[in-house]
């Protein structure tokens, strides 16, 4: 019997070496391109044995996929983070639609198109974005019982709104445009006004 403390050894080697490995190639990929990346060099700069590396993965784009999940992953988590930290039910959701902005403005332009293509082709990529969009549209629900938010269309209509409306942070010039481009998709969340509610806008706007 191997003794567990020695199993746990290995394993923690092991994720180690997983960790370096996508970092280092990412690095490279990041400073050279990505035709210019084989396991060769990834492995010499990683400080591994190729054998060693092709234990792991079989070649440089299960590599950069591998690395691409775990970066989606650790957004999800910061979302979440967010999420926790925030107040009520119309907060957290602003909170998270900001967070997520900012995270698309500062991704731009970080990845060639060829590297975009290959990142975007995973399964882990529409895993993801169905786990975002239910993560919205969790909130948008939440928000929604409270009278924070308008009820007068589906949590999931809201959540897609909010999405392909946040899309445009990336192509933003800076983060306080990114926050007023929040702003605008959070007014377009406030409650409907009622028939009366119109009214009495208009009655005070004239007086």
């Amino acid at each position: 019997m191997v003794p567990k403390l020695w199993n746990k050894t290995i394993e923690a080697h092991r994720r180690e070496v997983r960790e370096a490995v996508l970092d280092t190639t990412a690095g490279l990929v990041a400073e050279y391109g990505l035709l210019s990346v084989t396991m060769s060099r990834i492995a010499e700069e990683t400080g591994i044995g190729r054998a060693t590396l092709y234990k792991y993965f079989p070649d440089v784009e299960a590599i950069l996929l591998a690395w691409h999940e775990r970066q989606i992953a650790g957004h999800l988590e910061s979302l979440a983070d967010v999420r926790d930290q925030a107040g009520d039910a119309g907060e957290r959701l602003e909170a998270v639609l900001e967070a997520y902005a900012l995270i698309s403005h500062e991704s731009r332009g970080h990845h060639d198109t060829g590297l975009a293509e290959l990142l975007h082709r995973g399964e882990h990529v529409a895993r993801a974005q169905q786990h975002l969009r239910d993560f919205i549209r969790d909130l948008l629900t939440e928000a929604a019982a409270t009278g924070d938010l308008r009820d007068d269309a589906a949590p999931d209509e809201l959540a897609s709104y909010c999405l392909h409306a946040l899309t445009a942070a990336s192509s933003l010039p800076s983060k306080d445009a990114v926050r007023r481009l929040v702003t605008v998709t959070m007014s377009g969340l406030a409650p409907a006004l009622t028939p009366a509610d119109a009214a009495g806008a208009g009655t005070a706007a004239g007086a």
